[in-house]
Formats: C-alpha cells, structure tokens, sequence
C-alpha cells in the first residue's frame, strides 16, 4: 500500500502542477489536502512518508482518534466535515483548520473553546454556490455579514471560503459554479478582508477548480484508493 500512496500522491501533484500550467498560474500556488477519512493511522503515515503533511477529516470522533495516534508526526489536521455544536469543542481543540463553518453560532463556540495555548484555529466559510438543497453552507447572499462577524471573533483566522457542488452535467456548468465562488471570494477581498484561501475542487473537478482559481484542492480516492 504504502508505494501506491506513494505514487498516486506524485501523480496527484503532477496533475495539479499541469492545471496550474493550463491556467497560466505559477506554480506551488494550489496546496494538496489529502482527504485521509476512514483510512487507518497507517495510510497517513505512508502519505507523509512520501512528503504529504495536509490532512483533511470529515468524522470528527474518528479523526481524533487518529491524530491522538499520529501525535509524532509534524501535520497540520483540517476539519471537512460538518460540525455540530456538540463537537465543537472536539474542533476546536484537535485540529489546526476548519473548512464547514456555515452559521456564526459554530464559529463563536470554536472562538470561546479554542484552547488558549494553541494558535488561533484557521477557519473557512462553507457556501452553498449553486443552491442544493442537501447541501451545507451559507447563501451567498449572507456571506459577506458571516464573513465579517467570523473575522471579528478571537482565537480565529478567517482564511477564506470552502465549497462542495452538486455533480454538473458538463464542464461549462463545473466552471460556471467554481467562477461564481471565486467572485464571492474576491469580492470579500475587496471588502477588506485579509482572505487568502479557497478550498474548492476534488477528485472528479480540480483541474476546473484550478482554471476557476481554487487555492486548495481535497483529494482522497485518487491517493488512498476506494474506500
């Protein structure tokens, strides 16, 4: 398993490269999340084995226990998933990022629980671009008031904005949602706001995301394997 990693994550990272190229952006300006949920402690560290110190959880409880596992290694765990306001306190003392931020109540009790030893949790704002309806995240009609109430919080950092589409049919729907993010994105910028991170883009859509002006791309099957 471990060579497999190995090499699915230098494939992974030559196709971002190449889309970085495609889109006439410099290089090592997108960073690889590698999306480790319900992979063992042992698939983790083959990953950064092999050079890879991003990881991204979507079962909280599950992650924990994990990162309470691979305590000696030097990598940075970013939430992915949805977070209710029972697991806050799990968030906001485990991980160094949290993407799903949807609703400003989750963002005060992370800001309230995040320990005070620990650096400031770095946060994204999850918005639901095309409006599915099973999907988290705020309207992007209400981002720009969560956006500056999540800013204004202590023990935070706002980094960007994070989204998860619906499945488009073709590639000029894929882009047309990635571009709206990006709009949001830079409109916030102009607002003021120091954000420097867009997380947008998986497996099946990163080269679109990248064209669109992702920063941050969430992969797991095309490094772990199917689950």
């Amino acid at each position: 398993m471990n060579s497999s990693i190995a090499q699915n994550l230098a494939q992974v990272q030559t196709q971002i490269q190449g889309a970085c190229q495609a889109a006439g952006r410099p290089a090592g300006c997108v960073q690889l999340l590698a999306v480790s949920k319900t992979w063992g402690p042992d698939a983790v560290r083959a990953a950064h084995t092999a050079g890879q110190t991003a990881f991204g959880e979507n079962y909280i409880q599950e992650a924990v226990d994990k990162i309470a596992d691979l305590h000696d290694l030097p990598l940075v765990w970013h939430c992915i998933g949805p977070i209710q306001s029972n697991k806050t306190r799990l968030v906001a003392e485990h991980f160094d990022w949290a993407h799903s931020i949807d609703r400003l109540k989750i963002a005060q009790r992370l800001s309230e629980q995040r320990p005070e030893h620990l650096p400031p949790l770095q946060v994204c704002i999850q918005v639901n671009v095309d409006g599915g309806e099973t999907k988290s995240g705020v309207s992007p009609q209400d981002l720009p008031a969560l956006a500056l109430a999540v800013a204004a919080l202590p023990r935070l950092q706002l980094r960007g904005l994070m989204t998860i589409p619906e499945p488009a049919e073709t590639e000029a729907q894929m882009r047309a949602v990635h571009r709206q993010a990006k709009d949001l994105f830079d409109s916030l910028r102009t607002q003021g706001l120091p954000i420097d991170t867009l997380s947008m883009g998986m497996s099946a859509d990163m080269s679109v995301a990248i064209a669109e002006g992702s920063t941050m791309v969430r992969v797991g099957t095309a490094i772990f394997g199917k689950r």
